[in-house]
């Protein structure tokens, strides 16, 4: 059996050209491109993966060269696709992490920090145990497995050339910092009334019984009425995460030409 060095070129450019799409989105995701995962890992999950999907992706463009600057050009354009998509679920999880910083500070929980294994900076327990919790609801819905199966099918909507994603598509993606912020305060808003309502029930013992001397008592009692609030909101964080992936998946499928799909 004979292979010419041109049909050698062709496939080692497709699955290139495949690989930098998957590689990039598999890097940035939630749980699959955190940093408590090796990169070593990662990099054979993508090898993988890509592996996997090559026979059922449609032919890749015979008329760039694998060694070119055209090629550079697809493959630089390959991992914004994938960075796009990415980065986008990190946000639906970030969400989270700023709405746990907004709570931690309302109830006097800010003290307590962890690093954070995704970003590895600093950050309130609160927020980190959100995040725990949100990862194992996007685990739990099989985001992971959606979102390789939406950047697979990208390749039929979004083929692969020295074109990618337009401007609309990186205003879309940049239009999630105010969707994060909008939905991390309308999920912490609750616990902020609360805790209000402690502070101005302190503020009332005070006026009323100025030698009780509530306030030299108020940091922990702020700290045990911030755990039971937070327990008491527990229940809403399913509902706020499915509204925030929900959002998520549909800006990707926007992104990727993709027509959505419910997850």
């Amino acid at each position: 059996m004979f292979f010419s060095a041109d049909l050698i070129l062709d496939f080692i450019a497709s699955y290139l050209w495949a690989f930098s799409r998957i590689a990039a989105m598999l890097m940035v995701m939630v749980a699959v491109g955190s940093n408590t995962v090796p990169t070593r890992i990662r990099l054979f999950y993508a090898l993988s993966v890509t592996l996997l999907a090559l026979p059922s992706l449609p032919p890749a463009p015979d008329n760039i060269e694998l060694f070119s600057l055209g090629s550079f050009i697809v493959v630089m354009q390959q991992i914004l696709i994938g960075v796009a998509i990415g980065t986008i679920s990190v946000f639906v999880v970030q969400t989270f992490v700023i709405a746990g910083q907004i709570i931690a500070m309302q109830t006097s929980l800010g003290f307590a920090s962890m690093a954070d294994p995704m970003s590895g900076q600093t950050s309130p327990v609160v927020g980190q145990f959100y995040v725990l919790l949100v990862t194992l609801l996007f685990l739990g819905v099989d985001g992971h497995l959606l979102m390789i199966e939406m950047i697979i099918n990208s390749f039929e909507t979004l083929p692969i050339s020295e074109s990618g994603l337009l401007a609309l598509d990186y205003y879309k993606v940049a239009g999630w910092f105010s969707i994060m912020f909008h939905a991390a305060l309308a999920f912490s808003i609750a616990s902020m009334v609360a805790m209000l309502l402690v502070n101005l029930s302190f503020g009332i013992m005070t006026k009323a019984a100025p030698q009780l001397n509530i306030f030299s008592l108020g940091f922990s009692i702020s700290m045990v009425f911030g755990l039971f609030v937070l327990w008491i909101t527990l229940l809403n964080v399913p509902f706020h995460f499915e509204n925030q992936w929900i959002k998520g998946i549909t800006t990707m499928c926007e992104v990727l030409n993709n027509p959505c799909v419910k997850p």
